[in-house]
């Protein structure tokens, strides 16, 4: 994946404000221990609920098992949004991923994200990989997706910009 196209929102961001680095914004996605999925239910409802993630090349990764809502509601549309910051309105950096969820497979990629999970969280996440996904021992086998953005928000605060990162899909 190349680096985005980086512009800033002058409308909604502070005078003489730069727009946040796609570096800084990358720096968030990576070390975010919460984050919030959005999917859409067959009926048009949104669906939101909080997850732990990995950004790992360029993407974001998440997991599910076969029968939550939210892996029901890609079934019948991929279009999510992933959100991850802080709810403090004087510091921090809130960032908002619009894309399409896709299912990932293949026992070369979920190793790769195993070892990204443990990782990132010290041991705390331990999934053996495998073919379909990535088996845990409270669950089964969850099955995983990557979110390759098409448009990240970067919301800053003290001072406040609103910048735009645009992604040209391989």
């Amino acid at each position: 994946m190349s680096d985005p196209t980086t512009t800033l929102d002058a409308r909604f961001s502070d005078p003489d404000t730069s727009p946040t680095s796609w570096a800084t914004t990358e720096g968030v996605l990576e070390a975010a221990q919460l984050s919030w999925l959005t999917t859409v239910r067959a009926d048009g409802r949104p669906h939101v609920t909080p997850l732990v993630s990995v950004w790992l090349d360029g993407a974001a990764y998440f997991t599910t098992g076969p029968e939550e809502q939210k892996a029901v509601n890609l079934r019948h549309n991929t279009a999510v949004v992933l959100t991850t910051g802080c709810n403090g309105w004087e510091g921090g950096l809130d960032v908002v991923i619009e894309g399409h969820a896709q299912r990932v497979t293949g026992l070369s990629t979920t190793q790769r994200l195993a070892e990204a999970w443990a990782n990132k969280w010290n041991g705390q996440w331990q999934f053996e990989p495998v073919e379909e996904g990535l088996r845990h021992d409270i669950g089964g086998t969850a099955i995983v997706f990557r979110i390759r953005p098409e448009k990240i928000l970067a919301f800053g605060k003290s001072p406040f910009s609103h910048t735009r990162h645009v992604f040209t899909q391989d």
